[in-house]
């Protein structure tokens, strides 16, 4: 199976289940335009995350790793006219752009974007009574995921799905004496998310226009 059959794979169910979207399509250009790295969900992946959204009933949604708001987008959509999705972006230029392109879909009252280190601002969240979230989507720097995911737990209830992206790594995941932080990472939170007693949990595999990688997902139990 050759990586041209998989992203060809990727366009035909790209094709069928989310077509052309101005504000979607419009987001991926502006992204490119701005300089901002092409690492967002691919558009299947999107969608699914607009269904888990849906499929959850989200009404409050929490993303850490904004990037040019391609992910944004599609959660916020599963949205219910008085649900809201805050999300923390790391890099000034990056949520400045997203919020332009969540703006342009139409969502700016849905969504907003803090900027700053997501390890301060959590905190923050927390004391405001910023949770609980009935959906977390973990797509920042890889090496905090373990920290990012107790963030997670303490700003859930029982239900809550946690979902962590980017968790195969074209299979560096198995490496238990990788010294690279995302790697070392990513393996911690898969651990944390097997042993801790108040999730059930488990992860993917996907190929596709991302290459070689998947999600783990977790629910917090009652």
């Amino acid at each position: 199976m050759t990586e041209a059959l998989q992203r060809s794979v990727d366009t035909y169910f790209s094709t069928l289940f989310v077509g052309s979207d101005p504000a979607l399509d419009g987001a991926l250009s502006a992204s490119t335009a701005a300089g901002l790295p092409e690492i967002q969900v691919s558009a299947p992946q999107g969608k699914l995350l607009h269904l888990l959204a849906r499929m959850r009933n989200a009404r409050r949604i929490l993303e850490i790793g904004t990037l040019g708001g391609y992910s944004a987008i599609q959660m916020a959509r599963a949205l219910p006219p008085d649900g809201r999705l805050l999300s923390l972006e790391f890099d000034p230029k990056h949520a400045e752009v997203a919020r332009a392109n969540i703006a342009r879909a139409g969502l700016a009252e849905k969504v907003e974007i803090r900027v700053g280190r997501a390890l301060d601002l959590l905190p923050t969240i927390a004391t405001e009574g910023g949770g609980p979230f009935d959906l977390v989507f973990i797509d920042a720097d890889k090496e905090h995921n373990p920290d990012y995911f107790g963030w997670a737990l303490k700003l859930s209830r029982p239900g809550t799905m946690i979902i962590v992206d980017n968790v195969v790594r074209d299979g560096a995941v198995l490496d238990a004496e990788s010294k690279e932080e995302s790697t070392r990472g990513t393996r911690r939170v898969l651990e944390m998310m097997a042993s801790e007693p108040r999730v059930t949990a488990t992860a993917v595999q996907s190929v596709g226009a991302k290459g070689w990688d998947g999600m783990a997902m977790a629910v917090v139990l009652p």
